[in-house]
Protein backbone atom coordinates (compact mmCIF):
# COMPACT_ATOMS: atom_id res chain seq x y z
CA UNK A 1 0.00 0.00 0.00
CA UNK A 2 1.00 3.43 -1.41
CA UNK A 3 -0.05 6.48 -0.36
CA UNK A 4 -0.32 9.27 -3.41
CA UNK A 5 -1.26 13.00 -3.83
CA UNK A 6 -2.42 15.70 -5.95
CA UNK A 7 -2.79 19.04 -5.76
CA UNK A 8 -6.06 20.74 -6.99
CA UNK A 9 -6.70 23.97 -8.56
CA UNK A 10 -10.10 26.38 -8.32
CA UNK A 11 -11.94 24.45 -11.75
CA UNK A 12 -10.60 20.96 -10.43
CA UNK A 13 -12.00 21.35 -6.83
CA UNK A 14 -15.10 22.25 -8.60
CA UNK A 15 -15.35 19.30 -10.83
CA UNK A 16 -15.01 16.96 -8.03
CA UNK A 17 -17.47 18.39 -6.15
CA UNK A 18 -19.65 18.42 -8.77
CA UNK A 19 -19.44 15.35 -9.69
CA UNK A 20 -17.01 12.67 -7.21
CA UNK A 21 -16.36 10.21 -10.40
CA UNK A 22 -13.42 12.84 -11.63
CA UNK A 23 -11.40 11.74 -9.04
CA UNK A 24 -10.17 8.30 -10.39
CA UNK A 25 -9.26 10.55 -13.21
CA UNK A 26 -7.56 12.95 -11.49
CA UNK A 27 -5.42 10.90 -9.35
CA UNK A 28 -5.16 8.05 -11.99
CA UNK A 29 -5.18 9.49 -15.14
CA UNK A 30 -7.53 7.32 -18.19
CA UNK A 31 -6.93 4.11 -17.27
CA UNK A 32 -9.28 3.47 -20.46
CA UNK A 33 -6.25 4.55 -22.94
CA UNK A 34 -3.77 2.34 -23.35
CA UNK A 35 -1.87 5.16 -24.72
CA UNK A 36 -2.16 7.35 -22.06
CA UNK A 37 0.56 7.28 -19.75
CA UNK A 38 -0.18 7.45 -16.41
CA UNK A 39 0.26 10.64 -14.51
CA UNK A 40 2.98 10.83 -11.93
CA UNK A 41 1.18 11.57 -8.78
CA UNK A 42 2.36 14.91 -6.96
CA UNK A 43 3.09 13.20 -3.84
CA UNK A 44 4.60 9.60 -3.75
CA UNK A 45 4.67 8.88 -0.22
CA UNK A 46 5.59 5.27 -0.87
CA UNK A 47 5.00 2.37 2.23
CA UNK A 48 6.14 4.80 4.65
CA UNK A 49 2.78 6.88 5.35
CA UNK A 50 1.84 4.89 8.07
CA UNK A 51 4.91 5.33 9.61
CA UNK A 52 5.15 9.35 9.54
CA UNK A 53 1.51 9.34 10.62
CA UNK A 54 2.51 7.63 14.03
CA UNK A 55 4.96 9.78 14.23
CA UNK A 56 2.87 12.89 13.67
CA UNK A 57 -0.06 11.76 15.88
CA UNK A 58 1.47 9.23 18.17
CA UNK A 59 -0.99 6.71 17.00
CA UNK A 60 -1.55 3.96 14.73
CA UNK A 61 -4.68 5.21 12.89
CA UNK A 62 -6.32 8.46 15.34
CA UNK A 63 -6.93 11.24 13.11
CA UNK A 64 -6.10 15.04 14.76
CA UNK A 65 -6.14 18.11 13.81
CA UNK A 66 -3.00 20.71 11.77
CA UNK A 67 -0.19 18.19 11.08
CA UNK A 68 -2.35 14.85 12.64
CA UNK A 69 -4.64 15.63 9.32
CA UNK A 70 -1.63 15.28 6.72
CA UNK A 71 -2.03 11.83 6.06
CA UNK A 72 -5.36 9.88 6.87
CA UNK A 73 -7.05 13.40 7.23
CA UNK A 74 -9.97 15.16 4.85
CA UNK A 75 -13.28 13.82 3.60
CA UNK A 76 -14.01 10.78 2.16
CA UNK A 77 -15.17 11.28 -1.74
CA UNK A 78 -15.16 9.22 -4.97
CA UNK A 79 -15.07 5.42 -4.71
CA UNK A 80 -13.45 2.73 -2.34
CA UNK A 81 -10.16 1.93 -4.49
CA UNK A 82 -9.41 -1.36 -2.05
CA UNK A 83 -8.15 0.64 0.23
CA UNK A 84 -10.42 3.50 1.47
CA UNK A 85 -11.53 5.87 -0.56
CA UNK A 86 -9.59 9.07 -1.64
CA UNK A 87 -9.92 11.41 0.60
CA UNK A 88 -10.39 15.49 0.16
CA UNK A 89 -8.83 18.21 2.05
CA UNK A 90 -9.66 21.97 1.39
CA UNK A 91 -7.49 24.85 1.22
CA UNK A 92 -8.21 25.78 4.81
CA UNK A 93 -7.44 22.51 5.74
CA UNK A 94 -4.12 22.57 3.98
CA UNK A 95 -2.94 26.13 5.07
CA UNK A 96 -3.67 24.26 8.66
CA UNK A 97 -1.30 21.18 8.25
CA UNK A 98 1.45 22.91 6.13
CA UNK A 99 2.03 25.52 9.11
CA UNK A 100 1.58 22.37 11.59
CA UNK A 101 4.17 20.59 9.28
CA UNK A 102 6.44 23.88 9.26
CA UNK A 103 6.58 23.86 12.98
CA UNK A 104 7.32 20.56 13.80
CA UNK A 105 11.05 20.10 14.49
CA UNK A 106 12.61 17.13 12.53
CA UNK A 107 14.45 16.36 16.05
CA UNK A 108 10.61 16.14 17.22
CA UNK A 109 9.75 13.55 15.40
CA UNK A 110 12.89 11.87 15.15
CA UNK A 111 12.40 11.30 19.19
CA UNK A 112 9.31 9.80 18.38
CA UNK A 113 10.72 6.86 16.50
CA UNK A 114 10.08 3.76 18.86
CA UNK A 115 10.38 0.70 16.63
CA UNK A 116 9.23 -1.49 19.19
CA UNK A 117 6.08 0.42 19.89
CA UNK A 118 5.45 1.02 16.10
CA UNK A 119 5.40 -2.67 15.87
CA UNK A 120 3.46 -3.02 18.47
CA UNK A 121 0.96 -0.87 17.12
CA UNK A 122 1.37 -3.03 13.75
CA UNK A 123 2.25 0.68 11.86
CA UNK A 124 2.59 -0.43 7.95
CA UNK A 125 5.01 -1.96 6.74
CA UNK A 126 6.48 -4.03 9.22
CA UNK A 127 10.24 -3.20 8.84
CA UNK A 128 10.40 -0.98 11.88
CA UNK A 129 12.73 -2.74 13.91
CA UNK A 130 15.14 -3.83 10.96
CA UNK A 131 17.87 -0.73 11.76
CA UNK A 132 18.11 2.83 11.73
CA UNK A 133 17.46 3.44 7.84
CA UNK A 134 13.85 3.30 8.46
CA UNK A 135 13.54 6.70 10.38
CA UNK A 136 16.09 7.73 7.45
CA UNK A 137 13.66 6.29 4.77
CA UNK A 138 10.36 7.90 7.05
CA UNK A 139 12.12 11.58 6.84
CA UNK A 140 13.01 11.72 3.79
CA UNK A 141 9.46 11.25 2.54
CA UNK A 142 8.29 13.63 5.58
CA UNK A 143 10.57 16.62 3.63
CA UNK A 144 8.41 15.19 0.59
CA UNK A 145 5.52 15.70 2.75
CA UNK A 146 5.93 18.70 3.67
CA UNK A 147 7.13 20.67 0.29
CA UNK A 148 3.78 18.72 -1.05
CA UNK A 149 1.56 20.63 1.54
CA UNK A 150 3.72 24.08 1.26
CA UNK A 151 3.25 24.36 -1.83
CA UNK A 152 -1.15 23.38 -1.71
CA UNK A 153 -1.32 26.15 1.31
CA UNK A 154 1.20 28.80 -0.99
CA UNK A 155 -1.14 28.27 -4.37
CA UNK A 156 -4.06 28.14 -2.21
CA UNK A 157 -5.29 24.30 -3.57
CA UNK A 158 -7.04 21.89 -2.32
CA UNK A 159 -5.54 18.29 -1.77
CA UNK A 160 -6.27 14.98 -2.79
CA UNK A 161 -4.77 11.80 -0.89
CA UNK A 162 -5.59 8.26 -1.92
CA UNK A 163 -4.11 4.70 -0.66
CA UNK A 164 -3.80 2.58 -3.47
Amino acid sequence: MVLIGRRLSAEELAAVRADPTTVDALLYGDLDDDDAEMPEPELDLDKSWHGIHYLLTGTDWQIGDGAGAAILGGAEIGQDGGYGPPRLLDQDTDRAVATALDMLDVGVLRARFDPDAMTAAETYPDIWTNGPDELDYLMSHYTELRRFYHAAATNDQAVLLAIT
